[in-house]
């Protein structure tokens, strides 16, 4: 299979390889150091028409080519190339200083461009093949679960004697969350299941927390239906408790702020920051590295993470891009769409008969199931 020719990532491997090869054929014809520059210029000058011309063509065309045969895909990639060298050479000849005949050598560059960008990037691929991504998946999402459901139990046995109740509906939440630890975690998630799932981590931390944690929730523009690795925001909403609000003998505000803007999803988290934090200070980058590279192994480089230290905030910023559900992936036996047995409902009830709960802002008042693929979500 071709790669993802809309893929940043993928464009910017291009482009640094063809650079790459002009500046070395400028090398070898240049032997004066001090002209290469200027010859490396005038071959770019030639090349680079070329080159933008058939990215921005096979952009377009990446939709239809990924549903071709790996021989006719190949075979319509040379066609747009012989056939864009062809007119790029009709134009650019004067400007270039190049003789007619240069078409050929033109030709046989672009080809050979081409066929060694194919073969890289199909070994690229089969060294990141399904099987080794999924296993490295699978043990960056088995690091998180430890200390997630650690927490979280601690969290209900609070409350076993003091409020029974309210350790029952704590005791339904942390059964929907298993469920979700459970599940297939490969596949890419909506956002508003993985919102819902750091929603009811974090009622299981307030109910150990109480008034010293305050959760600012701003998604009244947050994209719904945009899809995300799952578990890729309760990691850090799970350091930014430990390290952020832990510490403070006084109130806590973890601000969590999700929007969407051209066409990325843009998810920015705060807590408190103590710079003596001792132990709470420790282990934070192993959370940021675990999504650094789950959200590259997604999204390549179309995704990062920041993080940043204020006077006293840490902020960690998460960029993706937009991508919602295709109704024709939807099917039997999909990971993200198991039996719905209704206790999460009954929690639900429970939760809005539960005093000092409030609903997350800019969300349904009725609970999203984390497994299920709501019509919201589609």
């Amino acid at each position: 299979m071709l790669p993802d020719l809309r893929n940043l990532g993928t464009i910017l491997r291009i482009l640094v390889a063809i650079n790459g090869a002009t500046l070395a054929i400028a090398l070898a014809r240049e032997p004066r150091l001090p002209l290469v520059l200027g010859e490396w210029a005038r071959l770019t000058g030639f090349v680079e028409p070329h080159l933008f011309a058939e990215l921005a063509v096979l952009w377009l065309l990446q939709p239809w080519l990924a549903g071709l045969r790996w021989p006719v895909a190949i075979a319509v990639v040379t066609l747009v190339t012989c056939a864009i060298g062809i007119g790029a050479d009709a134009l650019t000849p004067r400007m270039a200083g190049e003789a007619p005949g240069a078409l050929v050598r033109h030709l046989l560059f672009a080809l050979a461009a081409q066929f060694l960008l194919i073969a890289y990037f199909r070994l690229r691929a089969r060294a990141l093949s399904p099987a080794i991504t999924e296993a490295r998946l699978q043990a960056l999402q088995a690091r998180i679960r430890p200390h997630f459901l650690f927490n979280s139990i601690t969290a209900v046995l609070s409350l076993m004697r003091s409020e029974p109740r309210r350790a029952e509906v704590a005791l339904e939440d942390l059964a929907d969350l298993f469920r979700v630890l459970m599940r297939d975690n490969r596949e890419l998630a909506p956002l508003a299941d993985e919102v819902e799932l750091c929603r009811q981590y974090l009622d299981l931390e307030q109910l150990r927390l109480g008034d010293r944690l305050v959760i600012d929730w701003n998604v009244k523009s947050m994209p719904g239906d945009a899809l995300v690795p799952p578990l890729v925001l309760q990691p850090l909403l799970e350091n930014a408790v430990y390290h952020g609000i832990e510490p403070l003998t006084t109130q806590g505000v973890l601000s969590i702020n999700i929007f969407l803007s051209r066409d990325e999803v843009h998810a920015i988290l705060k807590n408190p920051y103590v710079a003596n934090g001792a132990r709470h200070q420790v282990g934070n980058r192993m959370a940021l590295d675990n999504i650094r590279e789950r959200l590259a192994l997604h999204f390549d480089a179309e995704a990062s993470l920041e993080s940043r230290v204020t006077r006293d905030t840490y902020e960690v910023h998460i960029r993706m891009p937009y991508r919602t559900h295709k109704p024709a992936t939807t099917g039997e036996g999909s990971a993200a769409s198991p039996r719905h047995d209704g206790r999460a409902d009954r929690g639900t009830q429970k939760r809005r008969q539960s005093p000092g709960q409030r609903p997350l802002p800019g969300t349904p008042a009725t609970r999203i199931e984390p497994w299920l693929n709501h019509p919201s979500a589609s």
